[in-house]
């Protein structure tokens, strides 16, 4: 009797397939049943035991996720699916999370992935974080497919009718084809809308472990009334029945095989978005085609930190093939490293195995400095375009200072802390060794409390941290006169003025698409942008850099050594735009002009020394003459509570300097949509339970930066310079 395949080798047998792969991701709203839908899809592929799947949350590993029953990071899994004998398929499936503090795991996963289960809480329908991740993926090009969890609810708790529960069904579908048909790509928004007769939409309860599609109704014979008739019997026996005849992974896995995408497919539309390099070269053929034989190139969306291991890149392979000791070029940041080890994994464990082809994701041990989105090709490929990079929409705007309460530990703190901005591409942490201060800056309170329990937990550091701290932006708010700036020598001289920008080109300069730092050369798809943002063409290419949602422009004429100097002319921007002139925070909203300058004959007298703080002082000054403003971060938030609370709580939110933009009635409860200062939200969630007798509930919808008011200006910048230890403004 031949010896039973072992999952590693059957994995590693469908791994050489490509047309046997499928690259997914399941991605929804916080508490919509994201990992539970996971764990039944990992028992029907027999990782998990049926008793456990939809309780055991198994790809929430880490103890935080466990106790707060909530998904924080991303976990990868590879499974292998039967859906008869001998025809098997590899699951790439990654878990996301559904807080949208959490969302640049789910930013990164998405460039992995190409095609994604929507999971939707019935009674919830679409929420904000529903719409966000949509959105991220559309963007992307990954094709969604619908999973409309929790039908249980609608009979159990909202007491609906079958009829009712159908018109409600249909809503909640329409609603996801208004948003794929409003944010899909032209050329494939009719053809990703999701149907029930397609096969494309599901409805299920993965805690009782069915589901049931178009297609499995006609195979089994059930129907929506059968389920109604289980739940309303309220028989344990009759649910379990369910689940025999039609469990939520032969419902949802069958979907994934008929409806997304292998690699082959998907990258011949996906790669002119994520990479935009020429399409026509031999690496850019090789990428369309997903080649195994063709130029090895790997985007790496995350890394993972392990106590044995160190650092694991997770990556894509897009082209090509990695082989276990393997020299590799990392684009970014331009060094050749070895891949020591190869793994997949098996839940929350990983394996080894000695090579990879393109189609497949991988962990990869020992390469150093590597960071989430970086690029890496062949060794002897190094004049090659990296992929795009992995931006997140929302920005950090809640800080906290770390310390810890053994001085002895400062520097495994700032080790650790390191180590997570690596780990999180939403986190950013600032060291200044000078103050001694070490800031953490999240998406929320809630991200932020994450990072600190890691740090005790993971790394065994006793820490305090300070209160949260809102993250403030500077700008400006006219276009102010031409000021010059000399250089410490006296020999060279820079003319150069600050303007706000439009609030169009801000957005296109935050596009996922727009390349940052210095300008070599603009795509097509870039210039059109910025030009249906306002700007003329002309305007556009003169563009030198970009800093965040900052531009410095160079409109001179004629001047012989500007070659030499331009590049120590972004330096000082960049330096000024990382921490402006008022109170050191970043800017936002600036467009520097540079109108002339006059340079000394002698290279030795235009030296970095000479022209980077005559640029960087000129900056400065310009911004400072052109109505300077803080900007404040501000929530855009849905709020969900009873009908008989409206009143109180929208007096709670203007009360905060909240602004209320709408109010639906929902029948027995209301929705209200309102813009509200980062700084008013910190206590707002038991403010807004103790208002609704614990009712109420609120969800980040987006997030902008406006005007602060005069008023609070002067005293906001005040308390930013004395935490900096700053002088005051003179």
């Amino acid at each position: 009797m031949p010896e039973k395949e072992s999952l590693t080798d059957k994995v590693v047998r469908l791994m050489n397939q490509q047309n046997r792969i499928r690259n997914i991701g399941v991605i929804a709203h916080v508490d919509h049943g994201k990992t539970t839908t996971c764990d039944t899809l990992l028992a029907g592929c027999g990782m998990l035991s049926e008793e456990k799947a939809g309780k055991q949350l198994y790809l929430d590993s880490e103890k935080v996720e466990q106790e707060r029953q909530m998904t924080v990071k991303s976990s990868n899994v590879n499974m292998v699916y039967e859906r008869e004998e001998n025809d098997e398929y590899l699951i790439n499936l990654i878990d996301t999370p559904g807080h949208v503090d959490f969302g640049g795991h789910v930013t990164r996963a998405i460039r992995a992935i190409d095609g994604a289960i929507v999971v939707m809480d019935s009674v919830e329908g679409v929420m904000p974080q529903t719409e966000m991740v949509l959105k991220q993926a559309l963007r992307d090009k990954v094709k969604p497919i619908l999973y409309i969890n929790k039908i249980d609810r609608l009979i159990t708790e909202m007491r609906f009718s079958p009829e009712d529960m159908q018109k409600h069904l249909v809503k909640l579908i329409t609603q996801i084809n208004s948003f794929i048909n409003d944010l899909a790509p032209e050329d494939v928004k009719a053809k990703w809308q999701v149907s029930v007769q397609d096969n494309t939409v599901a409805f299920g309860a993965s805690r009782d472990n069915w589901a049931l599609s178009f297609k499995r109704m006609k195979a089994t014979g059930l129907s929506f009334k059968d389920v109604y008739e289980t739940y309303t019997s309220n028989d344990k026996e009759k649910i379990k029945e369910l689940s025999k005849k039609t469990p939520v992974h032969k419902v949802l896995l069958d979907m994934v095989i008929e409806h997304l995408p292998d690699p082959v497919e998907a990258q011949k539309y996906r790669i002119p978005i994520v990479w935009h390099g020429e399409i026509e070269s031999e690496i850019g053929k090789s990428l369309i085609s997903c080649n195994p034989e063709g130029p090895l190139m790997i985007s790496v969306t995350n890394i993972e930190i392990d106590p044995q291991a160190g650092e694991i890149a997770v990556g894509r392979i897009f082209s090509g093939k990695i082989s276990r000791g393997q020299d590799v070029y990392l684009i970014n940041n331009k060094q050749i490293n070895k891949v020591q080890q190869i793994y997949i994994w098996k839940g929350p464990q990983r394996f080894q195995v000695e090579s990879a082809l393109a189609g497949n994701q991988i962990g990869m041990a020992g390469l150093k400095n590597i960071i989430s989105g970086e690029t890496l090709c062949g060794a002897d490929l190094h004049d090659v375009t990296p992929f795009e990079p992995i931006k997140h929409s929302l920005q950090p705007v809640v800080v906290k200072a770390i310390e810890p309460k053994n001085p002895k530990d400062l520097p495994k703190l700032i080790q650790a802390l390191r180590e997570q901005e690596i780990y999180d591409i939403a986190l950013k942490v600032s060291i200044n060794h000078e103050t001694g201060e070490n800031l953490i800056a999240g998406l929320g309170t809630l991200h932020l409390e994450i990072v600190e329990d890691k740090l005790r937990r993971t790394y065994g550091i006793d820490i305090v941290s300070s209160q949260p701290i809102v993250v403030y932006k500077e700008s400006i708010a006219a276009k102010g006169p031409i000021v010059e700036g000399k250089s410490p020598n006296k020999h060279n001289r820079f003319y150069l003025y600050a303007e706000p920008l439009s609030p169009e080109v801000v957005e296109a300069l935050a596009d996922e698409s727009m390349p940052t730092g210095k300008i070599k050369a603009f795509t097509q798809e870039n210039i059109e942008l910025l030009i249906k943002a306002g700007m003329t063409r002309e305007e556009a290419k003169s563009i030198s850099a970009i800093y965040g949602e900052n531009m410095i422009v160079d409109s001179t004429r004629g001047i012989i050594h500007i070659g030499e100097v331009i590049e120590m002319c972004i330096e000082s921007f960049n330096e000024v735009m990382k921490e402006g002139p008022q109170a050191r925070e970043e800017v936002r909203g600036v467009k520097i002009v540079l109108t002339d300058m006059m340079l000394h004959e002698d290279a030795i007298h235009r030296g970095p020394a000479q022209v980077i703080p005559a640029v960087r002082d000129a900056i400065k000054d310009a911004m400072l003459q052109a109505n300077p403003i803080i900007l404040e971060p501000i929530q855009i938030l849905r709020v969900d509570l009873p009908m008989a609370n409206l009143s109180n709580i929208s007096a709670l939110i203007q009360s905060k300097r909240g602004i209320i933009d709408n109010v639906k009635d929902d029948g027995d409860k209301a929705v209200i949509t309102a813009e509200m200062p980062v700084a008013s939200t910190f206590n707002f969630t038991n403010e807004l339970r103790s208002g609704t007798e614990g009712r109420g509930s609120w969800s980040l919808a987006g997030e902008t930066f406006k005007k602060l008011p005069r008023d609070i200006q002067p005293v906001i910048i005040k308390q930013i310079r004395d935490r900096k230890g700053l002088e005051p403004m003179q």
